[in-house]
């Protein structure tokens, strides 16, 4: 039996496997609605512990498998509310829906540390395939970058690193960090003590840094004022013919109120429940109420390719002056994978208008209010992918992002939806303004704080000052390429040292032969 093995001795692997999953659940913790952003490093210490107790490949798939399983089975359990909207059409799908997403989103976390451990087990190469898993999972089949580890940092100063390395540099340094504990305290060579008690200091240090919160200082403001409106429609009544109009004029109410004309009026995604060709007389309704401010809105439209999730500004006349499509849709939720073998099964897709889904728009793109600056349009789900959001061809003024929280239910996927906003304020250092349904909408400067909100569920809008963007931080510039470069010369040197310690063995037996 290895070194390596021993450990894995005290308990069978089942054992093993379920520790690895409560492990994985703490690290939910780090999220919302729990708020304890110290609980994310379980996880990742727990892969490192479970990379040196696994004796094989496959026994590590195992065990990363059963980490990806918890983490993303308990942080993603508002993956159910979706399909309760409709619950006697969809509701039996539930609580498949959690099983399968944290099995498929565990076996990036599985993969990589099978493939640490096949490459020789040190911890560098589980820092190196697991920061590449995550990259992965950002990207391929669509992507669904959801609950990544720096995901629980936006409320403490080690979040501000999303400035300088973004999500996935991020992600590399923290568990770089980690492997460095558990790579040096165990050096054979002279001064070990010694270094066992720096990497403490170390340690102690970076913790203290980890719960240090974010500063309250006063963030710098334009002279602008933006108005979110906040209807809170409920999905299950959001289309309903009979509370289409209260919906409705419960946002033109918001809008005309109060003595001040703000600068931008923001309603949030599929805010009116008509076709954009059909809703000029509502468009006429809304700009008298806005009494001069432009104001911008989710509405569907159509054309001969089929359906869009978009927007519309409105001018002073109730005329549409820009306009844009939602380019990233959410699989299984506008469109459907594969949607010859789902309609043999009779499944479609939660949110689709037809049989077919939305149609992608053209990708991001900026959108010139005069006085204001330039925005770019986010609609919801377009909120999570920080690539996404360095995409377009000139950098905005800020960050506008209309969504419709509803989906995700009244507690933890909105409040998480919301956390991956401040992401991307912080990864451009540009402000975000949020309109959401049932909530929660907000204004947050590039810092990712909050400096303005409505609660979840109520109903209501809100006028807050428009922050100041600040300069275009490291990532703005760099993006998600260069620590694709450094993955993959990980990745490599992984291979390589696992060719480099085969040979070493080979050529050592046979000298031990002869």
């Amino acid at each position: 039996m290895t070194q390596t093995a021993a450990p894995a001795a005290a308990l069978p692997a089942w054992g093993v496997a379920i520790l690895a999953a409560l492990a994985g659940a703490c690290g939910a913790l780090g999220h919302p609605p729990y708020d304890l952003p110290v609980a994310i490093v379980v996880p990742m210490i727990a892969g490192f512990v479970f990379l040196h107790m696994a004796r094989t490949p496959r026994g590590a798939l195992a065990f990363g498998w059963a980490l990806g399983f918890g983490y993303f089975g308990l942080t993603l359990s508002w993956i159910t509310e979706p399909f309760q909207v409709d619950a006697a059409e969809t509701g039996w799908m539930a609580p498949f829906a959690v099983v399968l997403l944290a099995l498929l989103l565990g076996a990036f976390w599985a993969a990589a540390m099978s493939f640490a451990r096949w490459a020789g087990g040190r911890p560098w190469m589980l820092a190196v395939a697991w920061a590449g898993a995550e990259l992965l999972r950002a990207y391929v089949f669509t992507g669904f970058p959801w609950a990544m580890l720096p995901q629980a940092l936006v409320d403490l100063r080690l979040g501000q690193g999303l400035a300088w390395l973004g999500p996935h540099g991020l992600t590399l340094g923290l568990l770089g960090a980690i492997a460095l504990g558990f790579t040096y305290p165990n050096a054979q060579f002279p001064g070990a003590v010694r270094l066992r008690m720096l990497m403490g200091g170390v340690v102690a240090v970076a913790a203290l840094f980890l719960i240090r919160p974010i500063g309250v200082e006063t963030p710098s403001l334009t002279d602008h004022t933006v108005r979110l409106i906040q209807p809170n429609a409920p999905q299950h009544e959001k289309w309903d013919p009979e509370k289409i109009p209260v919906f409705v004029n419960r946002q033109i109410d918001f809008t005309g109120a109060g003595d001040t004309v703000p600068d931008l009026i923001v309603w949030p995604e599929t805010a009116l429940p008509y076709l954009q060709e059909y809703a000029q007389p509502a468009f006429d309704a809304i700009a008298q109420a806005a009494r001069g401010a432009p104001v911008a809105l989710g509405i569907q439209r159509s054309d001969d390719r089929g359906y869009y999730n978009g927007m519309v500004v409105l001018d002073a006349a109730g005329q549409v002056i820009q306009s844009y499509d939602k380019h990233h849709l959410v699989p299984f939720g506008e469109y459907m994978p594969l949607p010859g073998l789902f309609r043999s099964l009779g499944i479609r897709a939660l949110a689709d208008r037809a049989d077919s889904g939305y149609q992608s728009g053209p990708g991001p793109r900026v959108l010139d209010l005069g006085a204001l600056g330039t925005a770019l349009p986010l609609i919801c789900y377009e909120a999570v992918f920080a690539h996404d959001v360095g995409g377009a061809a000139t950098r905005p003024d800020f960050l506008m992002q209309l969504t419709n929280d509803a989906w995700f239910g009244m507690r933890s996927g909105p409040q998480q939806h919301l956390a991956q906003a401040r992401m991307r304020a912080i990864e451009q250092g540009l402000p975000l303004i949020r309109a959401a349904n049932t909530g929660i909408s907000a204004v947050i400067d590039p810092k990712g704080r909050i400096t303005a909100s409505l609660a979840l569920n109520t109903a209501g809008y809100l006028d807050a000052g428009l922050p100041a963007a600040a300069a275009p931080t490291l990532y703005a510039r760099t993006g998600d390429l260069p620590w694709v470069f450094v993955v993959l010369a990980g990745l490599i040197a992984a291979v390589l040292h696992r060719a480099r310690t085969r040979r070493t063995r080979t050529i050592d037996a046979g000298t031990h032969d002869a």
